[in-house]
């Protein structure tokens, strides 16, 4: 079993209050996911996060595949982090551990997944080709857009 890491740190000119009050809200997954992936959420965004959430929404992956997503918000500590798991979803394993930490002039945001892709060595044998090529752009879009949002670190 491979299980791959995806580690993305991105520093904000923003309060660690106005970073977990983004964050910390589920609707907020919608603006900073690419369009082209068709993300809904369907049922869990309406109080912002707390252990044992359960957040479903759908989304198109890649390839135009369609699918329903359920994740669990596992465990939080307010304005510090907070941990994602997929229950049901494209993926084999998909552990997602959100930071956040202050720093002199803003905040450092740290992402860190941990994420197990389906069929075996079929599935290792696309993670170069397709996977991590698409986690890498859906990421560098998230980076993108929160940066339009709160302003580029100086």
């Amino acid at each position: 079993m491979k299980i791959y890491t995806l580690h993305k740190t991105q520093k904000l000119p923003i309060s660690v209050d106005e970073a977990w009050e983004f964050l910390s809200d589920p609707k907020n997954l919608k603006i900073i996911t690419p369009a082209k992936m068709s993300f809904d959420i369907i049922s869990g965004a309406d109080r912002p996060i707390y252990a044992g959430q359960i957040l479903q929404y759908k989304v198109t992956p890649m390839m135009g595949i369609r699918t329903k997503w359920v994740s669990e918000i596992k465990s939080i500590v307010p304005k510090k982090y907070f941990v994602d798991e997929q229950l049901y979803g494209p993926y084999s394993l998909w552990h997602h551990k959100h930071f956040i930490r202050e720093i002199e002039g803003g905040v450092e945001m740290e992402d860190i997944i941990d994420y197990k892709i389906p069929l075996g060595i079929l599935g290792q044998m696309i993670h170069p080709l397709l996977v991590k090529p698409r986690l890498e752009e859906i990421f560098n879009y998230r980076q993108k857009k929160l940066v339009e949002l709160f302003g580029e670190y100086k």
